[in-house]
Parts: structure tokens; C-alpha cells; sequence
């Protein structure tokens, strides 16, 4: 099998779980230093053309991988899903892909159109205004008093806008610009824990789930730290979705705990950073095939990568450093056990040279890191005359609930 997106450390987790199950597992990515790609569990590895930059060499490249090797199936593992769905009939001539059509995905991934779905099956979220313009942006949280927005794509906990909690100022009104092809969600601030889940599915069942909360955070976003918690609730609230979709592939999703209960946030159609926590057999087995009955992971595993709690500790948080060196003494790290240390070297230069970049160039390091293969809605090159359309049709009327 093939597994996309090496650079993640989700990524390579799924390399070293599924060798270790006997499966001969090869790597790729557009990214040289990518740590997937330099795991000693591999039967192979390969850098192709950027998904989001060179998307007909891209998948030209993928489509050579898995003929001149034989690949039984490719699990991408972010948002290089998005391209590869487009061409789902294609690459499925010579090779299993697991994940779903493009038309789906949209529909989970653009968070306006994620937010139709859940209330049109009666779920529960946040109510959300819409909006395609700066004078909308300005409307709809002045009504709302305390609010919280974001980008209809986006990913990461990355360029929110809000007035209340952590994030609050990070981001100041005059720096959003939505428009029309680019618009915005603004929802009240609602206060609970955020936690999320992981989960795989074929042909609209789960097969695999786990829930999780994240004890540490870099900068109020991106979890570094992982624990397993009760994911009996959170599998009655997404099997409706994933049945509703028919979904196959991996799938997560945000919540937040508010005094009624469970209430979504978000969808990413992927693979998250809670699979770190999924034992082995049971990832093969979820990923590979559908199941007669739904794994749940029982609560109370933790994991965390251990470069980024130290970086954490080092360059943000010198008053946190003890709470950091604790912390690496006593949770496991994600590569703890696998006596695979050329991954670990790749990670903290892939590290030092995103930090770098955005230096240099004043974005995120989530932007770089992931900029090459992220998709924010626009059209893709080769994408068929239906899925152009779906995605002009997920788009509701501007100005309004969505």
C-alpha cells in the first residue's frame, strides 16, 4: 500500500503500524525531508510533483507509482485527498483508493456547507451567518456580541477571528477580507472544551473510532498532546453523517462540551493526529476492510511528539519548561518503541526549515508546512464539468444563515 502525505506524523505512524501488521508499505510525498519517506519500515519510497501546484504531474506520478509497483491500495493521509478524489475512477483502473468522491468531500470540507448537513440531519452545532464581504463580517459579529470566524477553508486552529478566549486578538478585523469565492462563518463563541475524533469508514459504516482531548496545544491551535477519551457519544453523532454520505475513508471531526452535550464544530475529511493513539492491529484492520461490528478505543491512552512539546517549552512557553520536561518524562511519544531513529532526525529538519520560511516570508508554519498540498476550495486542474459545478452549488446566498 501506498500512504500519502509522509511528512505527518500521522502519516508515519500509519507506515510503522501497518508494516508491523505484515503489510509492505511504501511512502510518499512532494516534500524531500518529509520523515514518512526515511522510515526503516518501508518497502519504498517516492517525492512527486505538488498536488496543489502540479496537480496533472501529481497525479500522473501516482498513477506510475502504482502501476510499475503493484500498490493494492493508496490512503492519502491530508489534503492531497482532495486531489487524488478527483480522479477516483482513474486511479481505481489499477489500484483500491481509500477515500471518498470529490463531491463529498467538499460538502465536509467546506465548513458552510459542513454546517447545512449537520442541521439538515438534525444535529447539533453552533448557528452560522455566512458571510462574502467585509461590511457582512462587521454585521453579523456586531449582533452576535461574543463571536468566533473563520475562513469557510481553513484547517488547524489557524486565522480565527475573535473577541473571546485564548485567540482573542490574534487576528484583528481589518486584516479579513471575505469575498464571495472566500467567505467567512461567523458563529457565536460558545464556551466547552474543544475534542475530536478519528475514525475510518467504508461504504457509509465506521469501522474504526476513538475520541480524544488535547492537554497541550502550540500557540492555542495545533495539539501536541493526546488523550484518549469516552467515544461512545461522539459515534452516535457522526455514524448519521457518514451513513448519510456513504463515506469511505478516514474522517474527523471537532466538538465542543457544552452543558447540553456534544455540539460539532468542524469536519476535516483525513486522517488527524488522533490516530497516533489507535492501536495497530485495530488501524489495519480499519483502514483495510469493512467490519461486522465498530472498534471503539476504550478512554485513557496517552501520546505526544515529543519535538514539538520541547519547541513548545523552549521558544514559547519558558514558563511552562518544567510542565514540558515532565511531560517528556512521563507521556509516551509517538515514536516511542519503534527503534526508528531516521524519522526523528528528518522531523527536526523539516522543523528548523519551516520555521525558517516563515521567517523569512512572515506565514504561518502551518502555511508552510502543508501550503503545498492544501485545497481552500477553488477549482482543481482536471477535475470533471459536475464537480466544477458542485462547487459553485454548495455555495447559499450571501448574507444569510447558512
Amino acid at each position: 500500500m501506498l500512504i500519502t502525505s509522509s511528512r505527518m506524523p500521522f502519516a508515519l505512524a500509519i507506515v510503522r503500524k501497518l508494516a508491523a501488521e505484515g503489510h509492505a508499505v511504501y511512502a510518499a510525498d512532494d516534500y524531500s525531508l518529509s520523515p514518512g519517506n526515511h522510515s526503516k519500515y518501508l518497502a519504498g519510497h517516492f517525492v512527486y510533483p505538488s498536488p496543489r501546484r502540479d496537480t496533472a504531474g501529481f497525479l500522473a506520478e501516482l498513477e506510475r507509482i502504482v502501476r510499475e509497483h503493484e500498490i493494492d491500495v493508496i490512503v492519502p493521509a491530508f489534503e492531497e485527498t482532495f486531489y487524488i478524489s478527483t480522479q477516483v475512477e482513474r486511479l481505481s483502473r489499477f489500484t483500491k483508493v481509500f477515500a471518498s468522491p470529490f463531491s463529498t468531500l467538499a460538502r465536509l470540507h467546506d465548513k458552510g456547507a459542513f454546517e447545512r448537513l449537520v442541521t439538515n440531519l438534525g444535529l447539533p452545532i453552533p448557528e452560522t451567518v455566512l458571510v462574502t464581504s467585509h461590511d457582512e463580517l462587521r454585521e453579523a459579529t456586531g449582533r452576535l456580541g461574543n463571536y468566533f470566524a473563520r475562513a469557510a477553508f481553513s484547517r488547524g486552529g489557524v486565522c480565527c477571528l475573535t473577541n473571546t478566549g485564548p485567540l482573542a486578538g490574534w487576528l484583528e478585523m481589518d486584516e479579513v477580507h471575505p469575498t464571495p469565492a472566500s467567505p467567512w462563518l461567523v458563529q457565536p463563541f460558545v464556551e466547552g472544551e474543544t475534542v475530536c475524533t478519528y475514525s475510518t469508514a467504508h461504504g457509509g459504516r465506521v469501522s474504526s473510532h476513538l475520541m480524544y482531548r488535547i492537554p497541550r496545544q502550540r500557540k492555542h491551535s495545533t495539539g501536541i498532546q493526546f488523550e484518549a477519551i469516552d467515544a461512545a457519544g461522539s459515534l452516535k453523532l457522526i455514524e448519521p453523517i457518514v451513513a448519510e454520505l456513504g463515506y469511505t475513508g478516514q474522517i474527523s471531526f471537532d466538538f465542543l462540551v457544552t452543558d447540553n452535550g456534544l455540539t460539532f464544530v468542524e469536519c476535516n475529511p483525513r486522517a488527524t493526529d488522533g490516530l497516533l493513539l489507535m492501536p495497530q492491529e485495530e488501524l489495519a484492520a480499519g483502514l483495510l476492510a469493512p467490519r461486522a461490528e465498530t472498534f471503539v478505543l476504550e478512554p485513557g491512552g496517552q501520546v505526544q511528539l515529543d519535538l514539538a512539546v520541547l519547541a513548545d517549552g523552549f521558544a514559547d512557553h519558558l514558563d511552562r519548561l518544567p510542565e514540558s520536561i515532565g511531560d517528556l518524562a512521563q507521556v509516551r511519544d509517538a515514536g516511542s518503541g519503534w527503534h526508528d531513529p531516521l524519522p526523528t532526525l528528518y522531523s527536526a529538519l523539516a522543523m528548523c526549515h519551516s520555521a525558517g520560511q516563515s521567517f523569512r516570508e512572515h506565514i504561518g508554519q502551518m502555511v508552510v508546512m502543508a501550503g503545498d498540498m492544501n485545497w481552500d476550495g477553488g477549482p482543481i486542474d482536471g477535475m470533471s464539468e459536475d464537480d466544477a459545478t458542485l462547487l459553485t452549488s454548495l455555495r447559499p446566498q450571501p448574507g444569510g444563515s447558512s
